[in-house]
């Protein structure tokens, strides 16, 4: 089977990254003075998260030194609702697994999975709160402000959605997506945020927005009364730095990896154009995209295949690496079983290309628009298919680089990566 061949392609993106990531946080941290509401000594909760942040160590641990700076005695827990395997062990695995540890942090990392209730909210839900953060003096939360996959709004994840699943650990999340599934995403994770901030428990948040080239662009100090305001501004700009897939339609798009660590859903919806319920093309920005390779599934998503139901075929290698345990927890506490649901799948990549090729109304499979990437966080430099030329050329933010190359398979019949004149290797 004949495939056209491929031009590599660089989106020019803007370079918004910080050159000074501690020194950024901590004049955003005494700008915003939040220290003057404790007195020396106090511990204080830092909230970390599970998703794939830029420099999160270090995000982290210039807050732990503003804390200590200020004579507060900090210490670090996971706020990841479910993740980990929905285990006290697991969520501290993923932490030391992005660098945030004991010894890296200069303060203890204490994880577990049990809550106490603030009682309900108007709609009826039940508002959980970590009870090592509740027990603190003041929590303060780190998390990345960007769109989610699951719907739109003008909030969607970051310091809010953290303060209502991350915080509410398992039993939050489980209930929180719920009622989601009835009265949405957005209006439950406010009205949970709000619950939490009326404990008085939540000094503020380190808001962080990345650009398109997933660099740390933006760190913003954010005071409990002002954060769901702020935090609005602040993702209307992580919108408008968002990296996309630069053509109008895809008959193949190719990913090579998936994970949690990429994305909430394994791959952003929002980049390949699906929907975690099963809708194909629901977002009317994003390329219209026929069929989805996904390839394989990275190491720091911990076996958790969630997202595979949003692929149209897999190779064998990804479903074997799939733990269900934490993958069938993941998926049915955010009650999105569609999204872990087996795609056909088959033993090499050359094979996968063979069979989903011809259903996408092409019988010259010559014909077929291809684009390849490494993930949805990684953009800058990707793969295009010969017969998108007169399209790319179009676009001023785009340039080739270099001559076509052909779909070239090794002798096991999987994809040889592709080495861009840049040195970029997908």
């Amino acid at each position: 089977m004949q495939f056209p061949r491929l031009l590599v392609v660089r989106q020019n993106f803007p370079d918004r990254a910080l050159t000074d990531i501690p020194g950024e946080v901590r004049r955003e941290l005494e700008q915003a003075n939040l220290a003057f509401r404790l007195r020396p000594g106090s511990r204080v909760a830092i909230g970390a998260g599970s998703r794939g942040i830029a420099n999160i160590a270090t995000i982290v641990r210039a807050v732990v030194d503003y804390w200590k700076s200020h004579g507060m005695a900090p210490f670090i827990f996971p706020a990841m609702g479910s993740h980990g395997a929905a285990t006290a062990e697991g969520q501290a695995d993923v932490l030391a697994h992005y660098g945030i540890h004991e010894a890296t942090m200069g303060c203890p990392v204490i994880s577990s999975l049990d809550v106490i209730s603030l009682g309900h909210t108007d709609e009826g839900i039940e508002v959980f709160m970590d009870r090592q953060a509740w027990e603190s003096d003041g929590v303060f939360l780190v998390n990345r402000v960007k769109w989610h996959t699951d719907f739109e709004g003008k909030i969607e994840s970051g310091l809010f959605k953290m303060m209502a699943i991350g915080l509410g650990k398992f039993a939050g999340a489980r209930q929180y997506h719920t009622f989601g599934y009835r009265m949405g995403l957005e209006r439950v994770i406010r009205s949970a945020g709000r619950k939490v901030l009326a404990s008085g428990k939540v000094l503020g948040g380190l808001a962080v927005v990345e650009d398109a080239r997933h660099n740390t662009a933006k760190v913003a100090a954010l005071r409990a009364e002002d954060m769901e305001a702020r935090e609005e501004e602040l993702l209307a700009l992580a919108k408008s730095w968002m990296g996309r897939i630069p053509v109008e339609a895809l008959d193949i798009l190719i990913v090579d990896e998936i994970g949690k660590n990429i994305s909430g859903a394994g791959m952003d919806t929002k980049v390949i154009n699906r929907g975690v319920h099963s809708e194909r093309n629901p977002w009317p920005y994003a390329p219209r995209i026929e069929r989805i390779f996904a390839r394989d599934l990275t190491e720091l998503s911990y076996g958790n295949g969630v997202g595979i139901g949003m692929a149209d075929v897999i190779t064998d290698r990804l479903l074997a690496k799939i733990d269900w345990r934490p993958t069938h927890i993941n998926s049915l506490t955010a009650s999105t079983p569609e999204a872990i649901r087996t795609p056909v799948h088959f033993p090499t990549d050359r094979e996968c290309l063979e069979r989903i090729a011809p259903t996408v109304g092409k019988l010259d499979t010559r014909e077929v628009t291809i684009g390849w990437i490494r993930n949805t966080l990684e953009l800058e430099v990707l793969a295009l298919s010969e017969n998108l030329r007169g399209e790319i050329e179009q676009n001023p933010a785009l340039e080739i680089l270099g001559e076509p190359c052909e779909l070239e398979f090794d002798p096991d019949g999987n994809l040889l990566p592709w080495l861009a004149p840049t040195g970029a290797v997908l």
